[in-house]
């Protein structure tokens, strides 16, 4: 987490300073921003690979202090401009489209200012599933959820408990009742106190028109910025049918126990 300060350049108010960053996920925070910075993503990948990836990233809800531009041989593209409020708002470009330069914009007292952002680094495979509109919301074919149930962040048997639209940030958010815990990533899904159960929350497209439901689901997925992304969900008998035709037949790409 690097946290540069402007206020050690007060009298370079034109400095441009760079910074590296090694990890494939990470939030970056500039204290009382002056002058610029040059974010230079440096995964720890062979760089034949970089061709394949793409950079999502996320601004802190109160940044503020500079405008935000992708850079490559000279020439800037406005990301995200100062002061612009867009809840939950990810903006993506591929690696090789250029880097990150963050402006500092002139303030009368940048002691109250912080630029801030969240970056994650994937493939442009799971980037493209997870920024399509369309991807989110189109039932999976078996081979799909088969292969969701291999690779996905988190794999859970569960129920719909009820579902809050976010109208603001065009988002559904799934509160999920837990029957059993397959995988998961992050500690996304915990057990809760008063009753005993296992439960979560799941986020996916507003335009989805998801609504509650009897019976349990298989939900999949991936982590983004902290937050469940709902994948391939097929009800459960439906998942239990197509596993056990992919087994009779060899053709199941992982172990998973179906019941």
């Amino acid at each position: 987490l690097p946290s540069p300060s402007g206020l050690t350049h007060e009298s370079h108010k034109k400095d441009v300073e760079q910074v590296y960053l090694r990890c494939s996920e990470g939030s970056i925070e500039w204290m009382y921003p002056t002058g610029a910075l040059i974010v230079n993503l440096r995964p720890n990948i062979s760089p034949a690979s970089y061709k394949h990836l793409t950079v999502c990233i996320k601004p802190f809800k109160d940044s503020a202090g500079a405008n935000i531009y992708l850079e490559k041989t000279g020439e800037l593209k406005l990301l995200v401009r100062d002061g612009e409020r867009r809840p939950s708002r990810v903006y993506c470009f591929g690696y090789d489209q250029g880097g990150l330069f963050v402006e500092a914009t002139p303030q009368q007292d940048i002691s109250r200012k912080i630029t801030g952002f969240q970056y994650e680094l994937m493939s442009r495979g799971i980037a493209a599933h997870l920024h399509t509109a369309s991807a989110p919301c189109r039932p999976c074919s078996d081979t799909e959820v088969l292969l969701a149930v291999c690779t996905s962040d988190f794999v859970i048997r569960g129920s719909i408990q009820n579902v809050t639209n976010e109208a603001e940030e065009q988002e559904s958010v799934i509160h999920v009742s837990v029957n059993k815990l397959y995988r998961q990533k992050s500690k996304v899904f915990q057990l809760t106190g008063e009753s005993g159960n296992w439960r979560g929350q799941i986020k996916t497209l507003l335009e989805c028109g998801v609504r509650p439901g009897d019976g349990d689901f298989l939900f999949t997925g991936r982590m983004h910025f902290g937050e469940a992304r709902l994948g391939c969900a097929p009800r459960f008998k439906d998942f239990q049918r197509m596993y056990k035709e992919a087994k009779d037949k060899g053709l199941n790409p992982c172990e998973i126990g179906p019941d």
